[in-house]
């Protein structure tokens, strides 16, 4: 009796012993067939644990183990989050994107949800861990206790192994039917920390090399004296929006009235491409790529450029006589890295700008807030010259709820936009379906783009230059799987001079860039920028 009731008992353990490790691969391969295979974990455990004498050994085992593929799977969780959202695997060493990703996270679905899907996260690895290490010695128990069909079970299965190893047997490409998942997953994650370290360790002689850090300001930007210079991302502006998708058609008509508005105006403008190094997310990481001609990809990267004394492009126009403002709306905590680094002499935030308006999820202000308040209090009246940074994030997921647009003079202090929220979809309808985020991602950009062009329609400056770009593409669900990391960029002036100067530059005529347009890497636009101007 008491045989048959450890029985299921046995089997469930079996189960879970197979299952689980195999899990990591399954994240990967993102095929069901990846979970036809051998863990090798499981099968080097449980013989451990059957031949152990000592129960506090088998014990310690058995939680190592359960450690061991519990790690595994939060690795490959994780690189498969990043992949999915960032196309970036996971690195272990990249910690503060974690943070950061918990940040995004609570704002996009408040506080009290993202604490709940953390405390989720942590109690799912646990009880992993630990029913890991039950079945570890619930098998070797039994196998203790028949140890000639237990044993020779082992044996077979283990030799099993063996062969399928050697043949390099696999039903999926890449993943062998003798499989070690878990194992796998932390050697990735280990073998991305790695490539880290080096990157970082080659840091300081691409900081110091630098043809533009020594020149003297009066042979900095010669060409935009007196002009008012903007440097706008607008957020997950990326190539999907624009080009080849269902959801696109929406932006491109708005960027096509635009266009006409901007050629009613006065204006003209030449875009192209250029290649983001990220991706879904981590926006300064494009914004610092750009600002200082490095390739900052990875968040350890960053933290040593931001502590160093790299050339940016604020610095060149600090130096050579404009004020410059970094507008980062969706900031409220303070940001020591905006005077110590870019030395900006005026920082605009959430925390004083005067808005008075709702928050509209990740958005704490509408695009068009942002401009109306930058336009009278930087741009209004006789002023030094202006260089600014302005990054607008009404196009930042969750694309909902999404403000509407109000004339330009009603905007005030921002109490219009009050109805606003409850009047939109909100966060949870739109993410019921692939199809309803896309269609609020692209209402979205638009948005973002319409209040650019209202901005520029209202302010009667014709020493204006705005350079005007995307930060990265969209997350996956609405770029798709392997997407590339294309953004659009585009300059806008009044003065044919400024086209005149970067007519090397070969890019196309209007705001919208066409497949052909050129394209380069971001960390190549400061060198062309200071060279040109």
């Amino acid at each position: 009796m008491s045989r048959r009731r450890l029985r299921p008992g046995t089997a469930v353990a079996v189960a879970l012993l197979v299952l689980i490790p195999l899990v990591p691969g399954l994240l990967a391969a993102r095929r069901a067939a990846a979970m036809i295979a051998l863990p090798a974990e499981s099968i080097v455990a449980v013989i451990v644990l059957a031949l152990l004498p000592w129960r506090a050994a088998r014990v310690a085992v058995a939680v190592l183990f359960g450690v061991l593929v519990g790690a595994g799977l939060l690795a490959a969780a994780a690189d498969f989050g990043f992949e999915q959202s960032l196309d970036i695997p996971f690195d272990p060493s990249d910690s503060p994107q974690l943070i950061d990703a918990f940040g995004v996270l609570r704002s996009s679905i408040g506080a009290g949800w993202a604490v709940a899907v953390l405390v989720g996260v942590v109690l799912l690895a646990l009880t992993v861990m630990a029913t890991l290490a039950w079945a570890g010695l619930r098998v070797a128990a039994a196998v203790r206790a028949r140890p000639r069909p237990g044993g020779a079970t082992l044996v077979a299965v283990a030799a099993a192994w063996g062969v399928l190893a050697l043949v390099g047997v696999s039903i999926i490409p890449g993943r062998p039917v003798a499989a070690s998942a878990s194992i796998g997953a932390i050697g990735q994650a280990a073998q991305q920390a790695a490539e880290t370290r080096t990157a970082v360790a080659r840091l300081p002689a691409e900081i110091t090399s630098d043809a533009y850090a020594g020149l003297p300001p009066s042979q900095l930007l010669t060409a935009l004296r007196g002009k008012d210079v903007v440097f706008a991302f607008v957020e997950s502006y990326g190539q999907v929006a624009v080009q080849g998708t269902g959801f696109s058609k929406g932006v491109d008509r708005t960027l096509h009235a635009g266009q006409a508005q901007l050629d009613a105006d006065g204006y003209s403008a030449q875009s192209a491409w250029l290649t983001s190094p990220t991706f879904g997310g981590l926006s300064w990481l494009a914004h610092s790529t750009l600002q200082t001609g490095l390739w900052v990809d990875k968040q350890p990267i960053y933290s040593k450029v931001i502590r160093s004394t790299r050339f940016t492009l604020s610095d060149a126009f600090h130096n050579a006589g404009w004020k410059t403002v970094s507008d980062v709306p969706s900031d409220a905590q303070p940001w020591p890295f905006g005077t110590s680094f870019y030395h900006y002499d005026e920082l605009l935030t959430a925390n004083n700008v005067g808005y008075q308006g709702p928050r509209f999820g990740y958005a704490r202000i509408p695009d068009e807030y942002t401009w109306k308040y930058f336009a009278d209090h930087e741009l209004a009246g006789p002023h030094q010259p202006v260089m600014a940074e302005v990054d607008l994030v009404s196009s930042h997921t969750p694309w909902a709820p999404l403000p509407q647009p109000v004339p330009w003079s009603a905007v005030g202090d921002g109490s219009i936009y009050g109805p606003q929220p409850a009047e939109g979809d909100s966060a949870e309808d739109v993410w019921r379906s692939a199809a309803g985020v896309q269609q609020a991602y692209a209402q979205s950009v638009q948005y973002s783009l319409g209040s650019l062009f209202d901005f520029l329609h209202n302010v009667d400056d014709p020493n204006l230059v705005v350079i005007a770009l995307g930060d990265h593409q969209p997350a996956a669900i609405v770029s798709g799987a392997h997407a590339n990391h294309d953004v659009p960029i585009g300059i806008i002036s009044k003065d044919p001079s400024v086209m005149k100067a970067i007519a090397s530059w070969h890019w196309q005529s209007g705001i919208r860039p066409s497949p052909t347009a050129p394209l380069e890497r971001m960390d190549a636009f400061r060198d062309r920028f200071l060279a040109a101007f």
